[in-house]
């Protein structure tokens, strides 16, 4: 069985559209300075509903990291390492780092977004280690 594919939304949709094409974009709020992640309806940090989606060039540092071994659900193949990834350009992503074997997924780790079809319409964000081509 394979992986369940996102459904965009409103909200979502220009974050799936630029990870099809190979781009990562973030939710900025030009009032207060903050990105965010996942987009909501106002920002986080000031309520405002004049937030856009802004490039990130997806360079970052591994926060923290759980090596899950028990699927979340039908399609998923374990072990991997599940993280919350740190971008240099600000805001933080929930997102897989794959190293290999998970186990070499560590906090403080640098790392690179890269992108995986899922199906023709959705390219799901990935990391792996920075120094990886």
């Amino acid at each position: 069985m394979s992986r369940p594919v996102p459904v965009p939304t409103e909200l979502s949709r220009p974050f799936w559209e630029a990870a099809r094409r190979g781009e990562l974009v973030v939710p900025h709020c030009p009032g207060c300075g903050l990105r965010f992640f996942v987009p909501e309806p106002a920002c986080p940090g000031c309520m405002s509903q004049d937030w856009r989606y802004a490039p990130s060039a997806g360079l970052g540092t591994v926060y923290s990291v759980t090596v899950v071994h028990r699927a979340p659900g039908p399609g998923f193949a374990t072990p991997f390492a599940l993280t919350v990834v740190d971008l240099d350009d600000g805001g933080s992503l929930l997102s897989h780092v794959d190293a290999g074997d998970p186990d070499d997924v560590v906090i403080g780790m640098r790392v690179r977004v890269e992108f995986r079809a899922l199906d023709d319409e959705i390219a799901l964000p990935y990391f792996v280690p920075e120094n990886t081509h």
